[in-house]
């Protein structure tokens, strides 16, 4: 009875633990991290500089090797006009090395900057970055995707693929977080919150 107890303690501890370190994205009305950073034309892109134009649509994604990325991506594109016809401005953020980050623009056409987050600071201030584990590495090893070869530095992590629309008041006005990387907004219903 007793190993039966501490058996379960464990594991209950194991989870808390762990669902302490899974991320779960920055909370809506609550100041959004600013952020500068590098686009795919060299380009310093400055989050603070681009509110006060308008609304920022900020896209995090995960690779270029990611056929749920690219169509979300390349949705974006397409109808890139209703969202600036807002004010608006979508960047994209990939854990991705830029060279990589110009396989995404080649699959997508993507006009709109996407930056390459460099020691995943800005994943990391909008809570959305996690460790993969070593059983995922290996199976996506198997399909030829390299963590280490795609996000150099940045290593096995990647983002949740989370959509922010941050208001000109700095604040996030909107949030779209699900863990599940097959599942993603769709681009009438992030123009439907700005």
């Amino acid at each position: 009875m007793k190993k039966i107890i501490l058996a379960t303690s464990i594991i209950l501890q194991t989870t808390f633990l762990f669902a302490q370190d899974a991320p779960k994205g920055i909370s809506v009305a609550s100041i959004a991290p600013t952020f500068k950073a590098t686009d795919q034309n060299g380009k310093t892109v400055n989050s603070k500089t681009l509110l006060k134009k308008g609304p920022i649509v900020i896209v995090f994604y995960r690779g270029q090797w990611c056929p749920y990325c690219n169509k979300q991506l390349k949705q974006l594109e397409d109808s890139i006009k209703f969202i600036t016809s807002k004010n608006a401005t979508v960047i994209a953020i990939t854990p991705e090395k830029p060279e990589n980050v110009l396989k995404t623009i080649k699959k997508t056409n993507a006009s709109f900057p996407i930056l390459f987050d460099n020691a995943l600071k800005i994943s990391k201030a909008y809570d959305v970055n996690f460790a993969v584990d070593t059983k995922t590495i290996e199976k996506y090893k198997g399909y030829g995707i390299n963590f280490e070869d795609a996000n150099g530095s940045n290593g096995a992590n990647l983002p949740v693929p989370a959509v922010y629309i941050i208001g000109q008041d700095g604040k996030v006005a909107f949030k779209y977080f699900d863990k599940n990387y097959a599942k993603r907004i769709s681009v009438a219903e992030i123009i439907s919150h700005l």
